[in-house]
């Protein structure tokens, strides 16, 4: 699967939280925050930041924004500066606005101005959403800790009519499946003669970079 291009407007922690996760799944990402020292803070973990005012409708023109496949508006608490940012980079032509809300209300207003997916960051974490927006088949992303997460995939084709023996996934890649739905069913703790069919979602935790691992084989 080709890189694509995300633009992460805002870096507080739901912001470089979701800039930071993208760009570890092998995404550019460009990090734009009003504040310099942020800015710096998150330079080694994106593919390029910037200090720019995401209200000036110039200076974002000038960061070529139309060329971004998706943007992601995190502005904090100032709901107008939010507002606009999201009016404007919908105007400037980003066909995939996820815009960050902080009630209903506001909620409401992104979605009238065109964005395309309002999230609260009380319940969507911004490594849940990186991992959503990454990959169709990343159906559920929970990080417990900085290292481990629990990942909801759809089964891999080339694991399909397999056992979980044949499949050795805990040597292979470092990761446990806790658990297989198929259909309304779900199994928990699958033996090793469980076989994986096809539309098969796999309930896996590990580490984060073996996790990773598992994504890029369902992309």
């Amino acid at each position: 699967m080709s890189k694509r291009q995300f633009i992460v407007i805002g870096l507080g922690r739901f912001g470089a939280s979701v800039a930071e996760t993208l760009y570890s799944l092998g995404n550019d990402v460009l990090a734009v925050d009003s504040d310099e020292e942020v800015v710096q803070e998150i330079s080694d973990n994106v593919t390029h930041s910037v200090q720019v005012d995401a209200n000036d409708e110039n200076s974002l023109r000038a960061l070529g924004i139309r060329n971004f496949d998706c943007a992601v508006i995190s502005i904090g608490s100032n709901i107008q500066a939010s507002i606009l940012a999201t009016l404007l980079v919908k105007e400037l032509g980003v066909k995939h606005v996820i815009a960050k809300a902080t009630n209903a209300s506001h909620a409401k207003v992104l979605y009238k101005i065109g964005a395309d997916r309002v999230v609260f960051p009380e319940r969507d974490m911004g490594v849940r959403v990186a991992h959503n927006l990454v990959s169709s088949n990343i159906l559920d992303y929970i990080e417990l800790s900085p290292d481990y997460s629990i990942a909801e995939v759809i089964s891999p084709e080339e694991w399909h009519n397999k056992t979980l023996g044949e499949l050795n996934i805990r040597a292979r890649y470092g990761i446990n499946v806790m658990a297989i739905k198929r259909n309304n069913d779900i199994d928990v703790s699958p033996l090793a003669d469980n076989i994986i069919e096809p539309g098969d979602i796999i309930v896996a935790i590990g580490n984060i970079e073996e996790l990773n691992k598992l994504e890029n084989l369902v992309k």
